[in-house]
C-alpha cells in the first residue's frame, strides 16, 4: 500500500470544493420551513429532543450540545434505545428534530407513530423529501446534497456536513431570537475561558484585608517600605483618615528616587506617592482590571468599594492566577 501525494492532494481538495458547494446549495433552502422549525423550538415548553442514526447520530449530538450551550435546553436520544425504553425521555411538552439523510433509518421510522400519537412535534432534517420521516413531520428541512464528497458516493461526507451546517444555522436563529448574550454563553461554560472572563469579579480574585498594603499619609518612608515589603504587592495604597485612596507608591518609583539620589530618610508617604491613582470598583469584571493594567502600563490596581474606600488590590500575577490573562 503506498501514498500518491498528487492523489492525494486531489481528493483532499476536490473534497472540500464539494461540500462547500454543498453548503452554498443549501443556503438557497433556508425559507419558511426554517422559519418555523425556529418558532416550534423557540416556544417549545419542554425540550428539544434530537434523534438520529449512525453519522446523523453523531451530528445530532453535537447539535443538541450546541443548543444548550445557547439557550436552547437539548439532549440527544438513540432511536434505537427510545424503542428500549428511552422513549420514555420523550414528554409531550417537547419538540423532537429527527434526522436522516435517507429518511428511512428503521430505527427512527419506528418510533414515528409513537411521537404522533405522543403529540410532538416533529421537525425532520433530511435528504430525502419524500421519506417516511417527511412525510410524518410536522415541518420538513431539506438537507439534500448533489454527492457525498467520498469518491464511491457511499461515505456520508457531505451530508452530513450539510446536517451540521444546518443545525449551526437553527442554533443561531434561535440564540438570537432569545436575546442571548455572551454573558449568557459564559454562564454554561463556567470552566472556560470565556466564562473565567466574563464571570469572574474583582472581588472573586482580589487580595483582601491584611493582604493589603496600606499606609496613611503620614507614615515615615520607613515604614512605607516595610509595608511594601510585608505585603509583596509592589505597591502600596496612601490613604487618609476614612480610608480614601489618596496615592500610590510602587518599586518603579522606588528605583526612580533611587536613581535620582534623593535622600529618602525624612520623607513621608505623601511626599513620594502618585496622587490619584488608577483604581478599579470590586464589582467590576476581572478582565476590565487586567484591560485597565495594560492600557495603562501599570502592573497592580488598587480596588475600591461603592463607598470610595479601599477595599482590595491586585496585580497581574494575581490574574493569571485566576487564568484570567
Amino acid at each position: 500500500m503506498t501514498l500518491d501525494s498528487h492523489q492525494a492532494l486531489r481528493l483532499g481538495r476536490e473534497t472540500l470544493e464539494i461540500e462547500a458547494s454543498a453548503l452554498l446549495n443549501l443556503r438557497s433552502r433556508i425559507d419558511e420551513r426554517f422559519v418555523q422549525a425556529v418558532e416550534l423550538m423557540l416556544h417549545v415548553r419542554g425540550r428539544v429532543v434530537v434523534m438520529g442514526m449512525g453519522k446523523s447520530g453523531h451530528v445530532g449530538r453535537k447539535i443538541a450540545a450546541t443548543l444548550s450551550s445557547t439557550g436552547t435546553p437539548a439532549f440527544f436520544v438513540h432511536p434505537a434505545e427510545a424503542s428500549h425504553g428511552d422513549l420514555g425521555m420523550v414528554k409531550p411538552v417537547d419538540v423532537v428534530l429527527a434526522i436522516s439523510n435517507s429518511g428511512e433509518s428503521e430505527e427512527l421510522t419506528a418510533i414515528l407513530p409513537i411521537l404522533k400519537r405522543l403529540g410532538v412535534p416533529i421537525i425532520a432534517m433530511t435528504g430525502n423529501l419524500g421519506s417516511s420521516l417527511a412525510r410524518h413531520a410536522t415541518v420538513c428541512l431539506d438537507s439534500s446534497v448533489d454527492r457525498e464528497a467520498c469518491p464511491l458516493n457511499l461515505a456520508p461526507t457531505a451530508s452530513t456536513t450539510a446536517q451540521l451546517a444546518l443545525g449551526d444555522a437553527l442554533a443561531v436563529a434561535l440564540l438570537d431570537a432569545r436575546g442571548f448574550r455572551a454573558e449568557d454563553f459564559a454562564r454554561s461554560h463556567p470552566g472556560g475561558a470565556l466564562g473565567r472572563r466574563l464571570l469572574t469579579h474583582v472581588r472573586d480574585v482580589m487580595r483582601q484585608g491584611p493582604a493589603v498594603p496600606k499606609v496613611p499619609m503620614e507614615a515615615s518612608f520607613v515604614e512605607l517600605m516595610r509595608e511594601m515589603s510585608a505585603k509583596g504587592l509592589g505597591a502600596s495604597a496612601i490613604v487618609d483618615g476614612a480610608d480614601h485612596v489618596v496615592g500610590i507608591f510602587t518599586d518603579g518609583d522606588l528605583r526612580r528616587l533611587v536613581e535620582r539620589g534623593v535622600d529618602l530618610r525624612p520623607l513621608r508617604a505623601v511626599d513620594v506617592m502618585h496622587a490619584s491613582p488608577k483604581t478599579i470598583p470590586d464589582t467590576a469584571l476581572a478582565a476590565e482590571a487586567a484591560a485597565l493594567m495594560e492600557q495603562h502600563r501599570i502592573n497592580s490596581v488598587l480596588v475600591v468599594d461603592s463607598a470610595g474606600q479601599l477595599c482590595g488590590a491586585l496585580n497581574s500575577h494575581d490574574l493569571m492566577q485566576a487564568k484570567v490573562i
